[in-house]
């Protein structure tokens, strides 16, 4: 839900992970409808939704799931109707914090969001107040057994930006537009894609040196993360392996 940050790694504990992938599916159909809803059913003809069925795909929801969230997306089929907003704050040492969710209660999750930073040791901020600090990406997961200078050359001659080791697999990183078209040709060169996202990848990052920083920002996070109408949320910090090592022990 956090893009592919390496403190993701201290959250995989059994019951943590059965649960949060419980919330995955939720968000990701959610994300289907309002993809549908305003762009239309046609994936062809409707990049974010093409890019949210593949998301959901990736993560295994059944094919008759998501066309019903395409139904009621369109129209076709009663169902909640969801939007999607956006909040700005601010964490523990200054950490720039970007929360996206999808509600069908504009001010419920407004107030339950703030509610949240405050109780963690962060700030709400007026929209635009961090949004600048980060940029719109692509992001597409390879398998760690592809051939690196292959998938450099792949992913360039399709659009994309860079490629990068992210430890278990290879990142990819497009721009925005991108994203499909990239995807399409590395799989096309017969090299496994693990997964594909729009993401929002930070221009500089804060290094939580401390171990009462770092708990306190993954305090936030996790609780962001856990309401149930937040879909994503990114923030520009980083967290060097030994303080890591100590937060996760």
């Amino acid at each position: 839900m956090s893009g592919h940050s390496k403190w993701h790694s201290i959250k995989h504990k059994k019951g943590a992970a059965d649960k949060a992938r419980g919330k995955l599916f939720a968000v990701l159909i959610r994300q289907i409808e309002v993809a549908a809803r305003s762009g239309g059913g046609d994936p062809e003809s409707n990049a974010t939704l093409r890019t949210m069925i593949q998301k959901a795909r990736d993560n295994s929801v059944p094919i008759d799931t998501i066309q019903r969230a395409i139904k009621r997306g369109t129209g076709e089929e009663e169902g909640v109707t969801y939007e999607q907003v956006s909040y700005e704050g601010y964490a523990t040492a200054g950490v720039a914090v970007i929360v996206q969710a999808l509600t069908d209660n504009r001010n419920r999750t407004s107030a339950e969001v703030k509610n949240i930073f405050s109780r963690n040791g962060g700030s709400f901020a007026e929209p635009g107040a961090v949004s600048w600090q980060f940029e719109r990406k692509g992001i597409v997961l390879v398998d760690k057994a592809a051939d690196e200078d292959e998938l450099t050359l792949v992913a360039a001659d399709a659009g994309a930006d860079d490629v990068v080791d992210n430890g278990d697999a290879w990142q990819v990183t497009t721009p925005p537009t991108e994203l499909h078209a990239v995807r399409t040709a590395i799989e096309e060169a017969g090299i496994k894609v693990a997964s594909s996202d729009l993401t929002m990848i930070p221009t500089t990052t804060v290094e939580l040196s401390e171990e009462s920083q770092a708990k306190a920002v993954l305090r936030l996070m996790d609780a962001l993360e856990d309401h149930d109408d937040v879909e994503a949320v990114y923030a520009n910090f980083d967290i060097p392996d030994a303080v890591l090592e100590a937060v996760s022990a």
